[in-house]
């Protein structure tokens, strides 16, 4: 039985950007392993952590990421995939990030999070031992995605990896920002089609993470219309040879 590992910065990306992929796989026969790594519960949250939970409605008393955790759970469940798996780093409101636009303004020089992550994916790989990896192209430049992308290119897998374009940023602006953007031009774009069923699968996951749509979507109704509006279509850009199992447009 291969393996494809799904190596997402927060709970909601792997679903967001490639949950039709990952169902896809599973149905071929594949053995499906979402990592999520940015997962860390921080007790009593103060500044920009603190109003990432307030304003979607979530007071101070909540574990903000044991509620996502969960719903990455439910998610994983939805596209019929094996629990994820949840590495307790901090996301970037807790590394000295302390605004939404700084999130998207560059890595702070004192941001340790790429060194950090070399061991946590090595030991990762030796884990898993995968055929496949998936992984986040960066596209938005969010410094978490970007972080994971300088990590994972340092580690140089020897499998094929499936770098995904990071959905929803793609459709939030017409020309993404994308720090990566030389780096993954010189590799081939692939279009993974999903089935009615798969599709769905996807969209059930992505409706799981019920603390992001409204922020993220506007809602599920929004939801339905940026998925429907995708196509059924998963975008990636390959290096490495075509996975098996995969059905391509």
């Amino acid at each position: 039985m291969p393996t494809a590992l799904a190596l997402s910065p927060h709970l909601d990306d792997a679903a967001f950007s490639c949950g039709g992929t990952l169902a896809q796989l599973a149905g071929e026969g594949w053995r499906v392993v979402m990592v999520t790594l940015l997962t860390a519960s921080v007790p009593d949250p103060t500044g920009f952590a603190l109003a990432c939970q307030l304003d979607k409605g979530l007071g101070p008393e909540v574990d903000y990421m044991a509620l996502r955790r969960d719903e990455d759970r439910a998610a994983a469940d939805a596209l019929g995939i094996s629990p994820p798996v949840h590495v307790a780093l901090w996301e970037a409101p807790h590394r000295g990030y302390a605004s939404a636009p700084e999130l998207f303004a560059g890595t702070r020089p004192d941001d340790p999070l790429a060194d950090d992550l070399a061991p946590v994916l090595a030991r990762l790989m030796d884990e898993a031992t995968p055929d496949l990896l998936l992984a986040p192209q960066g596209v938005g430049g969010h410094v978490d995605h970007v972080q994971l992308v300088r990590a994972l290119t340092a580690l140089a897998p020897a499998c094929p990896i499936l770098w995904w374009r990071d959905f929803p940023y793609t459709v939030r602006h017409p020309d993404p920002k994308e720090p990566f953007r030389e780096t993954f031009a010189g590799l081939p774009a692939l279009t993974v089609r999903l089935s009615p069923d798969e599709a769905a699968a996807k969209h059930a996951a992505c409706a799981a993470y019920t603390s992001q749509i409204g922020f993220q979507f506007g809602g599920p109704d929004g939801l339905a219309e940026r998925l429907h509006a995708e196509g059924a279509r998963e975008h990636f850009r390959l290096a490495g040879a075509v996975p098996d199992g995969l059905t391509l447009a």
